[in-house]
């Protein structure tokens, strides 16, 4: 079963970078550039993860996280916020407004397929 996962992230180097990451992953990714054009994809479609990026015009990661996690289909989506900044600073606001897990950025290819075949592993996804 190939499982969906939305990957919001304003900055084309850095999609890219993911994106070339998640291609052996397993999953179906779906882009969005923005928090507010997440957040739309997210209404039309169903996905089984969310990776969004802190810092982003329009709206940002956590925004879209609390938006997230309002809406019903969310409940049980691992919703995953990816910073800059420092991780243990933004885990506490972030898992306040419903993040699963913060990840520090620049992301590493191989701890980022780990990360995602432990969220497979405990039927998280």
């Amino acid at each position: 079963m190939v499982l969906s996962l939305l990957l919001v992230e304003d900055n084309a180097r850095t999609r890219d970078s993911i994106l070339a990451m998640l291609e052996q992953s397993g999953f179906a990714v779906t882009v969005a550039e923005d928090g507010l054009g997440g957040l739309n994809l997210a209404k039309k479609h169903s996905f089984d993860m969310v990776l969004t990026d802190h810092k982003m015009p329009l709206m940002d990661g956590i925004t879209l996280i609390r938006n997230l996690n309002e809406l019903a289909s969310y409940q049980d989506t691992p919703l995953v916020l990816m910073t800059t900044d420092d991780v243990i600073a933004v885990r506490e606001r972030a898992e306040r407004v419903g993040a699963d897990h913060v990840l520090a950025k620049p992301l590493d290819g191989e701890n980022l397929t780990q990360f995602l075949n432990h969220l497979r592993q405990r039927d998280i996804v």
